[in-house]
Order: structure tokens, then sequence, then C-alpha cells
């Protein structure tokens, strides 16, 4: 597979995962644009205007990137914090129309500032990498430790609670679930994610816009989880990889191939309505492990 392709796709499931974590919780933000763009508005600015970084080196060193990520992340989360305070109170279509308010208000606050790039954007981001492969591999790293994290998160009391406010938060809140707390902790994870997601875009781009976080990123986000399935995260992981090399699969047919990428995210839902990874795909797949033997105390006396 062509490794531009594959640390698309990886970016791709990344995104997909950000839209995940709040939707855990039964809360449908589509903020993830937003500090997407942020993550890489900032490390488009700190790699190409602090020399100290190493912008002007043959090859941008790996501890300057993984320095932007730690700064994005942060600031992502405290914008989280801030934001979602206030946002969170608001449910269902209320939450999605105010986080896409979010998203504009941060686009269009971008490209009328010269400082952040403007409507021009910043060019010649510096490259960590001398090839494909290398970004393509960093982006499996992260995608791999991301998704280890959603895995122990679904496991954990933390996760435990999300499941149980997206099924019934009054129902939570009675059984002395924080509700609110929860729900502002998966966001801030969620714009963590888009934001560190986002420095790596920017370098793999090699140039930076604000129309990258735009309300179609939120749309073609949101589509990952819904093709993939929201019940697991290793549904927004397959959405986001299928999702994202599909155009590029079908370019050989053509503008055909906006039809039939149409066609596939629509039949998706009427077809799975809960997802390609779904309840009962994952209870066959349980029912195909091996189940441990079963002992008695009467059978430990048998000879």
């Amino acid at each position: 597979m062509d490794a531009t392709l594959l640390t698309q796709m990886v970016i791709g499931a990344l995104l997909g995962l950000s839209v995940y974590l709040p939707l855990r919780c039964g809360q449908l933000s589509l903020a993830t644009p937003g500090f997407y763009a942020i993550g890489g508005t900032l490390a488009a600015l700190l790699s190409t205007r602090v020399n100290a970084l190493g912008g002007s080196d043959p090859l941008y060193p790996i501890g300057s990137v993984l320095l932007e990520m730690t700064l994005a992340g942060l600031l992502c989360g405290v914008l989280a914090s801030g934001i979602g305070a206030v946002v969170l109170r608001l449910r269902g279509v209320y939450l999605a129309i105010a986080t896409i308010a979010l998203v504009e208000i941060l686009r269009v606050a971008t490209l009328n500032q010269d400082a952040l790039g403007g409507a021009v954007g910043i060019f010649g981001i510096p490259q960590p990498f001398a090839n494909p492969e290398g970004y393509a591999v960093f982006a499996l790293v992260l995608l791999a430790l991301v998704c280890w994290l959603c895995e122990r998160l679904e496991r954990n009391r933390l996760g435990l609670a999300m499941a149980a406010i997206r099924d019934d938060e009054l129902a939570a809140a009675c059984q002395g679930i924080d509700t609110e707390r929860t729900k502002l902790v998966a966001f801030v994870l969620s714009a963590v994610v888009a934001g560190l997601t986002g420095v790596i875009s920017a370098h793999f781009l090699n140039s930076w816009n604000a129309r990258l976080g735009s309300f179609d990123a939120s749309i073609t986000t949101l589509a990952f989880v819904v093709f993939g399935g929201s019940r697991t995260w290793a549904g927004p992981v397959l959405g986001g990889l299928v999702l994202t090399a599909l155009p590029e699969l079908l370019r050989p047919i053509g503008d055909l191939r906006l039809i039939v990428f149409g066609l596939v995210i629509l039949a998706g839902p009427l077809l799975l309505p809960q997802g390609l990874i779904n309840p009962a795909l994952l209870g066959w797949l349980k029912g195909l492990l091996p189940k441990p033997p079963c002992t008695t105390a009467s059978g430990e006396g048998q000879r």
C-alpha cells in the first residue's frame, strides 16, 4: 500500500476516534475539526517562526514535533475544558449546532488573522521525515497508543460511566455518577486527540490553511463513526480507514467515484444502522472465542 495513502487513512482513523469519545457519553459533538485546526495551526506557526526548534535543519527534529504535540494537547485540553463547561449543557441536535458554530468561529477568526496565515495559509512547514514511510510509522504509533487508551477506557470505571450516561443519563445520575464531569472528560479527551492529529497533519501536508477545519470536515468525521459503528473504538477506526481510502481507490473510474462514494455512505446506515462493527457482530465474535474450562468443587474429588 502507498505510504502516503496509509498516512491519510490513519489520520482519518484518529479523527474518527476523536468524534467517538463524546459519542460514548451520548454527546453528538462536531467540534473535532476545530481542535484539529488548532493543533495544525500551532504546529505550522512554531515550526516556521521559532528558529530554535530547528526549522532550518535538513530534517525537522522529532523532539520538536513531540514538543508541538505536547503544547497542542495542552492548549486543546484547556480550551475544551472551558468550552465544554458551557456547551455540554446542551443535548442532541442543539449540542451539534453549538459545536458546528464553534468550528466556524475558529475558521473565520483564523482566516481574518494574518498572523495565523490568513486566507493564504502557512507554507513551507519543515519535514521531520525524508519519505512518506516515516509519517506512516509515526502516525501508526500514535493510532496504536490512542486505540490502547480507548480499549482501557472501555473497561475501567470512567468508560463504564460513559456507557451508562449514553444508555440513560438520568438513571446514571441516580446511581451517583457525576454526569457533567464525565461528559467534560470525554470532550477534553476528544479535543486532545484532534489536536495531536492536527500537528502530524500539518507537517505531512507541508502547508496549513484554516479551511482544513470546516463544517465539511465535521460531516466527514461524523461519517467515519456512523459508517464504522460507535459502540466500540474499533468502529471509528475501521470507518476512518475505509472512507479515507475509498475515494483514492475509486480514482480510476473518474468522476463516478463521487457517486459510488456517496452511495456507500448512504447504504451503510440503511443496511447496518449500528455500523459495520455492531453489537451483533461483537456477540458473534465473542461466541467464537474458546470458553475457559468449568471446574467445580465436586469435580476435584473425582478420580
